[in-house]
């Protein structure tokens, strides 16, 4: 088992929570693109300290913008 690809620490809080978990209990009854975008907020804001630092929370932003553009459209469509 190759630790890197099935349990890296940086996705992994003290309590031994994972990102995967948080981000499927989270995007639940969401699909495409809104699924999509939450997943990757959730992910970058749970390693930001422990891997990319600012860059993954310039990501952060970057998800929550393309999700409310993609919001607002949609919600003009309606």
């Amino acid at each position: 088992m190759d630790i890197m690809v099935e349990h890296p620490v940086h996705y992994q809080s003290n309590k031994g929570i994972e990102t995967i978990d948080v981000i499927e209990a989270f995007t639940d009854g969401l699909n495409g693109i809104e699924a999509f975008d939450t997943g990757n907020i959730l992910k970058y804001a749970c390693h930001w300290k422990l891997k990319g630092g600012v860059q993954d929370l310039n990501k952060i932003i970057w998800y929550c913008q393309h999700l409310i553009g993609y919001l607002n459209a949609n919600e003009n469509n309606a």
